[in-house]
């Protein structure tokens, strides 16, 4: 009995109409992709193709001091009346000479060139001078001749269309080589721009990736997934976070008009420097003293704070004065340093770095410590009070916390599109903004904790997303036009670029850790700090390094497209000669980012070898 299955007709033809759609697409892609061989195949197309790829086969680094013989042979274009074409004038025969044959022609005649005397295995143009001085800049023709062992080459050239009365001349202009070989002009520049590239790309890894590290924690959803808590503590720490920013950045901007009005010399720089830490080590050893028998009372708990508060204060007060003394002693060792005047350079730039973030860091740090108060006392009022009494609160607070979240919004929608109108962009988004807190507040239970998380992590990805759909070259532009161009808006360019990019792929590297550690981790009680200390982070070590290895690489080769609009590094120097058809500098400058390339990667292939 035969059991084999009869073919389904049906079948046939879905494989059929299948084959038939593929066919389509890709005939379609041909259409819209106008893939066309026939121009490969065309006569000019392979020449051009052969011009260049040897050009690019042979990198324009090395090469030798030439001597030029450069000899003239007069002719006239056309003939005169009196001149049947044939006489050549005297040669010096000791000397290299040519011979035209014939000595005169018309204008589009094809004459024989002979070079004699000259030095053996020996290349260069043969051209057209037109005018009565032999010194004429101008030449027409694109002729070469290269000589043989005995120093003689015949060749034939076509005269230009450029008849005189006057004398013109066939110049001949044979190079050879001498010396020995030695790196070009173009590989200096290759050298020079490489260097600054790599750091171009180092600079913008290093600080992209310590940035991009804190962002994948809370990018990573199965350590986000687990943070919940009630809407009062979570309305509390909204409204801390502005206030905070405010009150901080105020507070440390006193503190730096302070530090500049007593901070100009550069010995009270150094006083302060040293005194700082000190104080601020007392305080700290008073406030938060390691042992106490007694249960302090109010007024010594209230004391406490204010030093703490003072000990915060000095903290930045003596980094305003180490930005201060760093800026002076920079400008002041630079020129005297000579070539390590860079050291200076650094010294000033950090000075003004750390002048310029403190303001932003005592406000971000005063805006997370203030959330971080608020937040533990609605957790506690939570816990402590009733429902209904922490029904209310979450309505006042979540309303407020609304309309304040929508209102930024609405204000930073102003800035941008300078809409003009109040009611568009505060009004009418803190109505909004409070509506939906409080229908938030209405309609969740008093005590029910809410996944904020989740929140945070969809907040942070999607911001993470938005920002790694735009292009490097883009950001490069933006970069140049906000602090001109260079390689520093290259640096600020990537570096953006690696922060996003990384903290996609560390916190992807987060989310497929084993939940073992930290599960044991966890059971013992440790925090989140502890867990992610001792249970995520040895996990994360090895592809941390390979990935901040291979970002590097990329920063490397992005350099080189960024460089195209100005964001410093090879790029710039490699499209210069790409559009000048300089192709044999092009090679050397493309060799170059491949041999950086390569080392890169043994590098990383060891790193991770001794880590993991």
């Amino acid at each position: 009995m035969n059991n084999k299955k009869k073919s389904s007709p049906w079948k046939s033809i879905q494989v059929g109409l299948i084959t038939f759609l593929v066919m389509v697409i890709f005939a379609y892609g041909f259409q819209i992709t106008k893939v066309d061989l026939e121009e490969l195949r065309s006569e000019n197309r392979q020449q051009s193709l052969t011009r260049v790829t040897r050009a690019l086969a042979q990198p324009e680094i090395f090469e030798y001091d030439q001597v030029e013989e450069v000899v003239n042979f007069s002719i006239y274009v056309p003939c005169r009346p009196d001149d049947s074409g044939e006489a050549a004038p005297e040669q010096n025969t000791s000397e290299p000479y040519l011979i035209v044959t014939p000595g005169c022609a018309a204008p589009g005649e094809v004459v024989q060139v002979e070079g004699f005397n000259f030095a053996p295995y020996t290349v260069g143009p043969v051209r057209f001078i037109p005018g009565s001085d032999s010194s004429n800049v101008v030449s027409l023709g694109r002729e070469n001749a290269e000589t043989d062992a005995d120093g003689h080459f015949l060749m034939s050239m076509e005269i230009p269309k450029r008849p005189s009365d006057s004398v013109q001349y066939i110049r001949a202009t044979l190079r050879r080589n001498t010396g020995s070989p030695h790196f070009t002009q173009t590989a200096y520049d290759t050298w020079n721009k490489i260097v600054e590239t790599v750091f171009l790309a180092l600079l913008a890894t290093v600080f992209g990736t310590i940035l991009a590290i804190p962002l994948s924690f809370i990018a990573a959803r199965n350590l986000m997934k687990t943070v919940k808590s009630p809407l009062t503590s979570i309305a509390l720490s909204v409204l801390g976070w502005p206030i905070g920013i405010v009150i901080g950045f105020i507070v440390v901007r006193w503190v730096g008009d302070f530090s500049s009005v007593i901070g100009s010399n550069a010995w009270v720089n150094i006083a302060s420097i040293l005194i700082s830490p000190m104080l601020m080590w007392f305080g700290v050893r008073w406030a938060l003293p390691q042992e106490e028998i007694n249960l302090p009372s109010q007024s010594v708990r209230f004391a406490r704070l204010g030093v703490l508060f003072m000990v915060i204060l000095i903290g930045f007060y003596g980094l305003f004065q180490l930005a201060s003394l760093a800026m002076s002693a920079g400008k002041a060792i630079e020129i005297p340093l000579g070539s390590f005047g860079f050291m200076g350079y650094f010294l000033f730039q950090v000075g003004d770095i750390v002048a310029i973030i403190t303001p932003v860091l005592g406000a971000l740090a005063a805006g997370g410590a203030l959330s971080s108060v608020l937040g533990r006392l609605g957790q506690y009022g939570s816990e402590k009070l009733p429902a209904s009494g922490i029904k209310v609160l979450n309505l006042i607070l979540t309303t407020i916390a609304g309309a304040t979240v929508f209102g930024l919004v609405g204000q930073l929608v102003e800035w941008l599109y300078q809409i003009g109108e109040p009611l568009y962009t505060l009004w009418l988004p803190m109505m909004t903004g409070a509506i939906a807190g409080l229908l938030l507040a209405f309609f969740t239970k008093p005590k029910d904790s809410l996944p904020i998380g989740m929140v945070i992590y969809s907040i942070t990805r999607t911001f993470l997303n938005a920002l790694r759909s735009v292009e490097a070259l883009v950001m490069a532009i933006v970069f140049v036009i906000a602090v001109g161009i260079g390689p520093f808006a290259g640096v600020m360019a990537l570096g953006l670029h690696t922060i996003v990019s990384l903290a996609k792929l560390y916190s992807e590297q987060v989310e497929s850790i084993l939940s073992g550690p930290l599960e044991a981790i966890e059971a013992t009680g440790a925090n989140r700090l502890q867990t992610i200390i001792y249970a995520v982070i040895p996990q994360i070590i090895p592809p941390y390094i390979s990935y901040t290895m291979y970002r590097w690489d990329i920063n490397v080769r992005m350099s080189t497209i960024i460089g195209f609009v100005g964001g410093g590094g090879i790029g710039f120097l490699l499209q210069q000669n790409i559009n000048l058809l300089n192709y044999r500098a092009a090679s050397a400058q493309m060799l170059a980012i491949a041999i950086v390339v390569a080392t890169m990667d043994y590098i990383s292939s060891a790193l991770r070898e001794k880590v993991i």
